[in-house]
């Protein structure tokens, strides 16, 4: 072979590769790593149905592809209903946006279609949720941003939807939840979502603390009361990650506004644009330079007797 005919070969090479797109993953899902499998005909699989699935990663693709599609992009939802893995993860692909929804996780029992919406939400917001962005991962917004984005935008646009109106959740709602939510909106539409996206939060991070084996239950009055020096990327405690659900649903500012890859001001709440609720949990955010150094206070409402008691009912958990 000639010099010429060389160097074209190597030039071939060198334009395949750089037209294959790179994928990049994220290390953790949407739980901490866990060996938990449930299989579809495991007797463990006790919870929404493969067709309650479908129609809450409908309501996502039908909601997000479009949005995806603005940035020159294509959402791509891996249904992986027939996969035993009790997680969900995202990740890219050159100009594609990933999520993997297991149906491991789906088949748990305490999982209702709320839930898994959160935990789809949740996916998205790596993709969507702006910053702060993870320090490994440039792309991806970190955890505790994802969590507030699930609660702040992507929640309220799935529960708007009159189709969500069927969608399985958790029994009864919390006393201090409801009375949050009727000071944060004059609207009862608005109150009412509030209400819910805080409940699906709640049972989310159950799990999380069953998972775990945390003997303190997450309640909406219990705050973290952790300050972090700088901002956490990790995945946050459950007590952490409940108040970081419960703010962005606290958070009215309103939905159009947008979120913003490099100012964690634009579409949230936080006091450097006149909010005092729907702030930013510090167990895991660190405000920037120049931003008030607000913690978030234990809230004065008494629980629903009700609720605690369920939620202390370790066997409806069964299996985290």
């Amino acid at each position: 072979m000639n010099r010429m005919m060389l160097m074209s070969a190597v030039a071939a090479v060198v334009l395949g590769l750089s037209i294959v797109p790179r994928t990049v993953i994220l290390e953790d899902g949407f739980l901490p790593p866990n060996d938990m499998s449930i299989a579809v005909d495991s007797p463990q699989a006790k919870g929404i149905s493969e067709t309650q699935y479908n129609e809450v990663m409908d309501q996502i693709q039908a909601i997000y592809g479009p949005v995806v599609a603005a940035r020159g992009g294509k959402l791509k939802i891996n249904r992986l209903w027939n996969d035993a893995t009790v997680n969900a993860s995202a990740q890219r692909s050159g100009s594609t946006y990933i999520i993997n929804m297991y149906g491991g996780l789906a088949r748990h029992e305490s999982i209702t279609q709320d839930g898994m919406a959160l935990v789809a939400c949740h996916e998205m917001g790596h993709h969507l949720g702006g910053t702060p962005k993870s320090a490994s991962l440039g792309w991806a917004a970190n955890e505790g941003q994802s969590d507030y984005f699930a609660n702040l935008k992507c929640l309220r646009h799935i529960f708007a939807l009159p189709s969500s109106a069927s969608f399985t959740r958790l029994a009864g709602d919390d006393e201090l939840a409801r009375a949050a939510c009727e000071k944060a909106y004059a609207k009862p539409v608005d109150r009412a979502l509030c209400v819910r996206g805080s409940m699906a939060g709640m049972s989310v991070t159950t799990l999380l603390r069953i998972l775990r084996n945390e003997p303190r239950i997450p309640h909406f009055d219990t705050p973290d009361p952790a300050t972090v020096a700088k901002t956490d990327d990790r995945h946050p405690a459950p007590q952490c990650r409940l108040d970081t659900y419960f703010s962005g649903s606290l958070c009215a500012r309103p939905l159009g506004d947008e979120l913003s890859e490099s100012d964690p001001a634009a579409g949230t709440c936080t006091r450097s644009v006149g909010y005092s609720v729907g702030l930013r949990p510090r167990c895991w955010y660190k405000p920037p330079v120049g931003e008030p150094q607000v913690l978030m206070t234990h809230l004065p409402a008494p629980k629903a007797p009700a609720l605690v008691s369920a939620l202390n009912q370790t066997d409806l958990w069964k299996g985290f």
